[in-house]
């Protein structure tokens, strides 16, 4: 998360990350069987985002899948790592966009980051590559059964 102190208030902002993982041998059962049930990240603070992410995921034809994560941590995913390592190895961990291009980074915009929709629109560009992560791996879950 990053941070800024000014006076007695400090100013937080999101960080959004793109990420890139396979699902490790042998988990892909129990990995849907966590988003199917709701356990996926269960515990983390990081609530119900697990699953959002996953829903939003999208996968290549090299099996890689992508996703933006809205991230609190520094360093980035400290929070969420154990998390997705537990079903996936996770190839890289990159900002999202350029922070040149964040108002708030390049400062034409102090604390922009509050009313940013750029993970909308990163999301929504996502959403045009690949295609499904969640309908690929319930595929070929029922197709290994």
């Amino acid at each position: 998360m990053a941070a800024v102190f000014s006076g007695n208030q400090c100013y937080l902002w999101i960080v959004r990350y793109l990420v890139k993982a396979k699902v490790k041998a042998g988990k892909p059962e129990a990995l849907l069987a966590s988003i199917d049930n709701g356990t996926l990240g269960k515990g983390s603070i990081a609530g119900d985002e697990y699953i959002y992410n996953m829903n939003e995921a999208r996968v290549d034809e090299h099996g890689v899948a992508r996703w933006v994560e809205t991230c609190f941590c520094d360093p980035p995913l400290a929070e969420e790592r154990p998390y997705w390592e537990k079903y996936f190895e996770l190839l890289s961990i990159n900002d999202a966009h350029a922070r040149r291009n964040c108002r708030h980074e390049n400062g034409t915009e102090p604390w922009a980051c509050g009313q940013c929709d750029c993970t909308k629109k990163l999301e929504e560009k996502l959403a045009t590559q690949g295609e499904s992560f969640l309908a690929q791996l319930r595929e070929n879950s029922s197709s290994s059964s």
